[in-house]
């Protein structure tokens, strides 16, 4: 029997992102992305996972099996309970971005805290620095401070049990998230998805008139790549970051670490920005 060129081809290994909602995500036209691009017969799928129906998707990707999962909001910390392993780094985080394979255990990493640092690295007088949100990007977040030598650092949580609790287990300062405006910060960093594609595009987690010269705003929300916290940053004076820096350079890491394999990273931001009409 001859081989149908046309047909579609079983991808040899299946990757996939877990998270809720996930009607947003770039992660698998990028990953697809690089796959083709590098010749590889891999396929990426995003499987939208409420909070319920995770211990049924971890069950599934073991017999599947699928060979690795990105994860997002809201499982960085959740999954961790079905893993057998972690780095060093994801235990220092206390969240999980990347689960890959190793010895037939299942592993936890944090790739958020090299996309994190990236583009921060080289710049210097940091601190003070405000944290917005307390959830598993976060503690990326104040991971990548601490490796940095950034502070003093203060969080603000809308929970404000959540930021003392984040706060102390990385020897930062809670603050109420009412008085977040009255936090003198030279980086704010935004961890919320206040401003995200959806229900939330338009918000900001800061007041527009909080910003001034001097300042460096860093907001972790990639689409849309131009917030209403980095718009209105720009306009007082402040530097602006935007989440394709981060997004962008934690994925180059997930798929080194599933790979082998290096994908340009000027490539892999131009992808996105194309992705999101930029």
């Amino acid at each position: 029997m001859l081989h149908d060129s046309t047909s579609p081809r079983i991808p040899e290994k299946l990757f996939g992102i877990i998270g809720h909602p996930l009607g947003q995500t770039l992660s698998p036209l990028l990953h697809n992305w690089g796959y083709e691009r590098l010749g590889l017969p891999f396929a990426f799928m995003a499987f939208p996972t409420p909070p319920e129906r995770l211990g049924a998707l971890m069950r599934a990707a073991r017999a599947l099996p699928l060979s690795g999962l990105s994860v997002t909001i809201p499982h960085k910390q959740a999954v961790m309970e079905h893993l057998e392993r972690f780095t060093l780094l994801a235990t220092r985080t206390g969240a999980v971005n990347t689960v890959y394979w190793e010895d037939g255990r299942l592993v936890g990493h944090n790739t958020d805290v090299e996309g994190f640092m990236a583009p921060l690295e080289g710049r210097k007088d940091l601190g003070p620095v405000l944290v917005l949100g307390a959830g598993g990007a976060a503690r990326a977040v104040l991971a990548g401070l601490a490796e940095l030598g950034a502070g003093p650092v203060t969080v603000c949580n809308r929970d404000g049990r959540r930021a003392e609790s984040l706060a102390s287990q990385f020897g930062a300062q809670a603050e109420d998230w009412e008085a977040r405006a009255r936090v003198q910060a030279r980086l704010v960093v935004n961890t919320t998805p206040l401003g995200m594609a959806g229900k939330a595009v338009g918000l900001s987690p800061m007041p527009a008139g909080y910003w001034s010269a001097g300042q460096v705003a860093y907001d972790l929300v990639y689409n849309p790549a131009e917030t209403a916290f980095l718009r209105e940053a720009r306009a007082g004076g402040a530097q602006t970051v935007d989440g394709l820096a981060m997004f962008a350079g934690q994925a180059v890491a997930q798929f080194r670490l599933w790979t082998g394999r290096e994908l340009p990273l000027d490539e892999v931001r131009a992808v996105l920005a194309g992705a999101l009409g930029l």
